[in-house]
């Protein structure tokens, strides 16, 4: 009787091989074919399971997304049992800096998307993410609940916030991947944003640093 194929399964295992040969390569030079290859599986069932190079592209970045979320969650738990609003946020903003393999490839094919969408138009004309303002949302509603808690230094507009904290992450992680900066002294920059919020001596505050 013929093994039965999983098929979520299958193209979990072709999306991994797209994150490994564009993290060594890049994602612009990353063809089907190479993706195949990685996979060591035929071109025909890597266009059988996703058409064209930007459904991979697409999927490659959803799949991702789902393994930052894993990443974001493990450091919450590590924060502790009842980890408060600031740990939360730290968590996710810190898990966000390229400081191994894994986050450095995370950071590197996000950025690298974006930067192909701008001249493709097809690749513009997906959602980079399916809910772009998700993380904006997070953080926003962990300040929120902060602020009702008496919990920050001053009473900050929560989604302005949110949205710098979100930005100065992504570009502390540029400035990573480019030699700008150690992973160190990126994680003390946001460290130090998070007590302007919260206060240096916030109870909710989860170990500083990366």
């Amino acid at each position: 009787m013929p093994k039965r194929v999983d098929h979520g399964e299958r193209r979990s295992e072709i999306a991994e091989a797209l994150v490994r040969v564009a993290g060594r390569r890049g994602l612009h030079a990353v063809g089907m074919r190479d993706v195949a290859a990685e996979a060591g599986v035929s071109l025909r069932l890597v266009q059988y399971y996703f058409e064209t190079k930007e459904k991979l592209l697409l999927f490659g970045l959803e799949h991702l997304a789902e393994r930052f979320g894993e990443r974001v969650a493990a450091r919450v738990r590590a924060a502790g049992p009842s980890p408060g609003p600031r740990a939360t946020v730290e968590a996710l903003l810190m898990a966000a800096l390229p400081v191994d393999e894994e986050s450095r490839t995370f950071h590197l094919l996000y950025t690298s998307y974006a930067v192909l969408s701008v001249n493709d138009r097809t690749l513009a004309a997906q959602p980079f993410i399916r809910n772009p303002d998700a993380a904006e949302e997070v953080v926003s509603e962990l300040l929120r609940q902060a602020h009702e808690a008496d919990r920050l230094a001053s009473g900050p507009d929560a989604r302005l916030e949110a949205v710098g904290l979100l930005a100065m992450s992504a570009g502390l992680g540029t400035s990573i991947l480019v030699g700008q900066r150690t992973p160190e002294s990126a994680a003390a920059v946001l460290t130090h944003h998070l007590d302007r919020i919260f206060g240096a001596r916030d109870g909710d505050a989860a170990a500083h640093g990366a």
